[in-house]
């Protein structure tokens, strides 16, 4: 009596187990992409949400490709791509950050090396200010003797 009740017992637990797997096995259909439901609309509707990516030349708006930090061309080429704002294209995002960036590399450059050298001139002032204390204990020496 006690194997056909332990059987009984297993038999309900397998059941349960392939029921719970049953249903997590079943997947809910894919939500639709948000930026695609903008496509051919306009830039400032598509832009209203920052993950997506405006590409004029075909008037899509597709997400923005986050694995790569640029598009690629075969998506939409750099000259028609917008994100973020409607009147800056990617290209000219592109190259206006690396100006900055490299002006603010070059200044740092600058205020290493300005800082740098100052630190490393010998003053003017303290060697003048030595050879007086020298002549001084000279002339004190000399006093003394």
């Amino acid at each position: 009596m006690a194997l056909v009740s332990r059987a009984l017992v297993a038999a309900a637990v397998l059941t349960l187990f392939s029921l719970f797997l049953s249903v997590e096995a079943q997947t809910l259909p894919p939500a639709p992409d948000p930026c695609a439901t903008k496509s051919n609309t306009s830039c400032v509707e598509c832009l209203r949400d920052v993950n997506c990516l405006w590409c004029g030349l075909n008037k899509q708006c597709i997400n923005y490709p986050v694995r790569s930090i640029l598009p690629p061309s075969s998506i939409c080429p750099l000259d028609w791509a917008r994100w973020g704002v409607c009147w800056l294209n990617l290209k000219g995002l592109l190259i206006g950050l690396l100006a900055v960036a490299g002006s603010l590399l070059i200044i740092a450059i600058v205020l290493v090396c300005c800082c740098c050298c100052f630190r490393c001139q010998p003053r003017v002032g303290s060697k003048k200010e030595a050879a007086r204390m020298e002549r001084d204990t000279q002339m004190g020496n000399a006093e003394a003797q």
